[in-house]
This record gives structure tokens, C-alpha cells and sequence, in this order.
């Protein structure tokens, strides 16, 4: 059987079958949420098991339904659709987080055990993505809440991050400015 390669012409189709260029702003949100989930794979193949896993796993199935809410415009999209439910899970894993964790005092750098290294590069995916779903909301039409998932997932992402390396027992890298640093 020949198989035909479309996209070799710089055009793609969404769900709808409407052929867009690679470069449309669509396309690339999609393609930060595609780069997303994948970031969250790779995060959780370093993750112990339990709640956090099972919250990263969430996560990836929901970004799939995200996925085909920007890859449908006409909001003809079959089944599941991103919601405010999935918006407030996200704030209530975001509360108990910050009630668990010690406050911040100062910014942090990424880093510590794979796992939250793994989160923290997702975390700062989620952001990028988040910023091409906002810039498409201007040029097309976007679900409100498609927008309001990914600001609030990379908060839960951070708070992930540093409730990984809490439980491991890694302190949180402090990030010292000029005059904080003993060498400033």
C-alpha cells in the first residue's frame, strides 16, 4: 500500500479536515502541548509511585483532551472536553501542596532529585504552551478554559516539583542574588 505524505508541503489538517500551515499559531500551541505530555513522560518514568504519579498520569490524559480542543476551532470536538472541574482539581492539588510545603522565602532553582528536574523542565513547557494558547485566543477562537488548565497546571507542576524533592529529603536550592551571595 502507498502512503501519501501531506505533510510534506508545510500544511496540516485539524480534526475538522481543514488544512492550516505548520506555521499557523494553532500548530504550534499544539505542538508545546504535544512536547508537554512527553516532558510529563519522560518525568514520570523518574517518579516514585503513588499519588504523584497518579497525578502526572492525570495530567497526560487530560492534555490529550486539550489537545483535541485546540485541534477542533469549530467546537465540534466528540467527547470529553477540558472543564472548569478539571481547572478546580488542579487548584485543589495546588492547596495542598502549599499546605504541606514550607513557604517560599526566595526564588528556587530547578533542580534536585530526576524527578523534579523532570518536573521543573515540564513545568517550564506548560508555560510556553500556556503562552501560545493565550496568543492564539487573540487570532481564534479557544475554549475559556483551555487557557486557565495550563496557567494552573504549571503552578500544581512547581508545587510537584518541590514536594518531590521535600519528601526526598533534598533541601531547595535558593537562588542568592549579587548581594546575598558571600562572594557578591
Amino acid at each position: 500500500m502507498t502512503r501519501k505524505h501531506h505533510g510534506d508541503r508545510g500544511q496540516t489538517s485539524l480534526f475538522d479536515g481543514a488544512r492550516v500551515s505548520k506555521t499557523d499559531g494553532r500548530i504550534a500551541a499544539l505542538g508545546s502541548v504535544d512536547e508537554l505530555n512527553s516532558a510529563l513522560g519522560v518525568a514520570m518514568s523518574s517518579c516514585p509511585p503513588g499519588d504523584h504519579l497518579d497525578r502526572l498520569s492525570w495530567m497526560q490524559i487530560r492534555l490529550f483532551t486539550l489537545g483535541s480542543d485546540l485541534a477542533n476551532p469549530g467546537g465540534r470536538a466528540r467527547g470529553d472536553r477540558i472543564t472548569s472541574s478539571d481547572v478546580a482539581a488542579l487548584d485543589t492539588w495546588l492547596d495542598g501542596y502549599r499546605q504541606s510545603l514550607p513557604p517560599l522565602q526566595h526564588f528556587i532553582l530547578p533542580g534536585g532529585t530526576p524527578a523534579a528536574a523532570s518536573v521543573n523542565l515540564a513545568r517550564t513547557v506548560c508555560r510556553r504552551a500556556e503562552r501560545e494558547v493565550f496568543r492564539l485566543t487573540s487570532e481564534s477562537t479557544v475554549s475559556p478554559y483551555v487557557p486557565v488548565f495550563l496557567n494552573r497546571l504549571s503552578d500544581v507542576l512547581f508545587e510537584l516539583a518541590r514536594a518531590l524533592n521535600h519528601e526526598a529529603g533534598v533541601p531547595e536550592n535558593v537562588w542568592l542574588g549579587p548581594r546575598d551571595r558571600p562572594d557578591g
